[in-house]
Formats: C-alpha cells, sequence, structure tokens
C-alpha cells in the first residue's frame, strides 16, 4: 500500500532510488543535485541498500564509471545538474551510443557563464540531442514517479537508452511536500529485481563495446539509435499504463489542462506549469478560454500528438527556460513550431524565453503572456520572439 509522506524532490528521488536498490551508483556532487548521493551514500552505509556506491572525483568520471558498470550488465544510476551534466557531456554521448539504460536525475540549474546555481533549463537542453530520453517533472511527486518509469523504459528491449529525469533546482528539489510513495515491494515487482541486458560484457557471448566505428559502420549505428528513440514512444505510454494501474496516477507525454475549449494557450515546462494552472484558473472564473499544455517528455518528442493537442487553439504561447541564441526562438520552441507546421497552420504561435538564471516567475507574468494571446488573437499583430520578465 503507498504511503504518504513529505519530502523535498531531492528526498523523494534518493529515496526512490533506495527502493530502486541499483547495482551501482557513481556520483560526484554539485548544487543542487548534492543531496541526491548524500542521502542515497548514508543508505548504503547504514546497510539499507547493496548497491556499490563510487565517489570520484568529477562528473565525468561519475557517468564514465556508470558506463562501465552498465556494460558489465548492471544497473546504474546518478545525479547531476548544471556544469556537471556538461562535464559529463562526451560520456553522455558515449553512453547513449553504446545503448545503455542507465537513469540520470538532472536537478536543472542554469549553465554557466556567468556562475548561477539557480533554475533555468539551459543544462538539460543543451543535452537534448545526446540520444538521452528526456522526462521532466513539475513536483516531487512526479519526479519520483519518473524515476520509477525511467527504469522500465530504458531497459526494455526495444530501447536500449539511458534516460533523464529533470526537475527544477531548489523549487523542486528543495521544498518540501506532500507526495504518495509506493511500498518497497511494489517498487520491486515493477521495475523487476535485475535489468533486461541483452548485451552485456559480463554476459554469456563474447561482444565489444564502444569500439572504433569509421565511416564503414558510424551511420548503421546512429541509425539503430535513432530508431530506438522512435519505438521509446510506444514503450514510454505502455509503462505509463501500468504505472497508473499501480498508482492511480495518469502520465502520457504532456499534460492538457483546461484544454477541451481553449483559444489561448501556453506550453511550458516543469514548475512553472502550478504557477500557470493558478492563472488559468483565475482566467476561466472570468469566462476567458484559456488553457495549458505541460510537457513531461521532451526526447523522444511527441510532435503529431503535440499537433493534434493544438488544432483548436487561435494562439499559442510556447515558453522556454532556456535561450538557444538561435536568434529564431527558445528549444522548445523550434520544436513546437516545426511539429505545428504542415499540420496545423494559420495558428498565431509565440515564443517567451523567461526564468533564466532563476528569475523569479509570478501569476502576472502569466497573465501577461494571455493577455498579449487574445491581443494577438484580435488584432492580429504580436511580436514572435519575447522576453517575460527581463529589465530593458
Amino acid at each position: 500500500m503507498a504511503k504518504r509522506v513529505s519530502l523535498s524532490g531531492n528526498e523523494a528521488v534518493a529515496y526512490g532510488m533506495k527502493q530502486i536498490n541499483p547495482d551501482v551508483v557513481a556520483a560526484f556532487p554539485i548544487t543542487p543535485s548534492t543531496e541526491v548521493p548524500q542521502y542515497f551514500s548514508q543508505f548504503v552505509a547504514n546497510g539499507e541498500v547493496d548497491t556499490e556506491f563510487v565517489p570520484v572525483e568529477s562528473e565525468h568520471s561519475a557517468m564514465s564509471a556508470c558506463i562501465g558498470a552498465a556494460a558489465a550488465g548492471g544497473r546504474v544510476m546518478t545525479a547531476t545538474a548544471s556544469a556537471g551534466l556538461a562535464l559529463m557531456w562526451e560520456m553522455l554521448y558515449v553512453g547513449a551510443s553504446m545503448r545503455l539504460p542507465m537513469v540520470l536525475a538532472v536537478t536543472n540549474r542554469a549553465l554557466s557563464g556567468p556562475i548561477n546555481i539557480h533554475n533555468d533549463h539551459s543544462d538539460t537542453m543543451g543535452a537534448r540531442d545526446s540520444g538521452w530520453i528526456q522526462l521532466y517533472g513539475e513536483s516531487a511527486q512526479e519526479a519520483y514517479d519518473n524515476l520509477m518509469q525511467a527504469i522500465r523504459i530504458g531497459e526494455h528491449k526495444d530501447v536500449q537508452l539511458p534516460v533523464m529525469v529533470c526537475y527544477d533546482g531548489f523549487i523542486t528539489s528543495h521544498a518540501v511536500e506532500n507526495l504518495e510513495m509506493l511500498d518497497d515491494e511494489d517498487v520491486k515487482k515493477f521495475v523487476g529485481v535485475k535489468r533486461e541486458a541483452p548485451f552485456a560484457l559480463l554476459g554469456q557471448d563474447p561482444i565489444s563495446m564502444g569500439p572504433l566505428d569509421l565511416p564503414n559502420h558510424y551511420f548503421e549505428h546512429k541509425r539503430l539509435q535513432a530508431e530506438a528513440m522512435k519505438n521509446a514512444k510506444k514503450v514510454i505510454l505502455e509503462v505509463a499504463a501500468e504505472y497508473e494501474k499501480l498508482t492511480g496516477r495518469k502520465y502520457s507525454f504532456f499534460e492538457e489542462y483546461k484544454m477541451e475549449d481553449a483559444e489561448a494557450a501556453i506550453v511550458v515546462i516543469n514548475s512553472t506549469a502550478g504557477t500557470a494552472k493558478f492563472v488559468v484558473d483565475n482566467l476561466r472564473a472570468q469566462g476567458k478560454k484559456v488553457g495549458l499544455i505541460k510537457i513531461r517528455v521532451f526526447r523522444p518528442f511527441p510532435a503529431e500528438e503535440i499537433a493534434e493537442a493544438l488544432k483548436n487553439v487561435k494562439a499559442v504561447a510556447v515558453m522556454d527556460k532556456a535561450d538557444s541564441f538561435s536568434a529564431a526562438g527558445g528549444p522548445l520552441f523550434t520544436e513546437i513550431r516545426s511539429a505545428m507546421y504542415g499540420k496545423v497552420d494559420g495558428k498565431i504561435i509565440t515564443n517567451y524565453i523567461y526564468g533564466l538564471g532563476g528569475r523569479d516567475v509570478r501569476s502576472e507574468n502569466i497573465e501577461q503572456v494571455y493577455s498579449d494571446l487574445f491581443k494577438a488573437i484580435e488584432t492580429g499583430k504580436y511580436e514572435i520572439y519575447n522576453y517575460l520578465g527581463v529589465r530593458e
């Protein structure tokens, strides 16, 4: 039976890791993800898990150790944030190309420079094309639930890819919330006792992993990697359906909030969705037809499903908590606009860069975005590329 607890996002993830009891955790601490390996190392020291905990001297080494352990066939997890994720960069690509289903909890934090320890999504958005599946969570509950599902998604025989479980630094990682945790036995049954590892260095058949791969084979390996990412879409929904039976909590590629008859909609990722839902409720009480889409799965990107969800709105504002510096919009905006092109044409679609480096996002900021959308619907005039809450 599930139990109700009050935990921060980092505590929820660390306790979830304890329930999963992975074979290996290799980690190097970095704010605001430090608490995850801190709490987990205590579980190891107390004998509450039989995990091999590997403290290393850098995040590059942490991911390298994880890759080695996963290649041997182990179930492997770690955590990081910001510059720590950037220091893993080379190894992220290695792990994904070797088709190793590790799980990495990322406490989203701004990426230098200048140095900033607060929340935005520049770290994981920078890693969006590294070949890792990316799941995002609004709350401690969703961070915990995504962690459980990440194991099953990544280890599925048709996927065999690593998974990032992303949640907002300090906002979600350190704020204490009420959530429901599964019983240890339910977790064991859901994730399985052992990792499904059809290819592993310690298996019966000798194999080579991560060798030199010149023009005669490299392209084919990348093509197989892309196919695995496509396969992940079906698996993500299957695992979510099974998790819903276990918990009653429903997950999909994204959450639609009051979108049934929405004329103006916002698309957003992670904790800002909570503020946006508050604004949607207030505006709905005033008779305004507004809605919200909260992205959960960014890789693989659910392009067709997003286009379908936005087909009836008149105007969309995509909110990016990271700037791509393309001078043409943030990373989420370019994905959404590309998804709609040729399938849902004739819509007003705008982009707002917001919250960089932890800049607070208030309900009046979200109200301003909806107000801008209704003005655009009325006048047909609008700016595509906007900054929200910045001093000009």
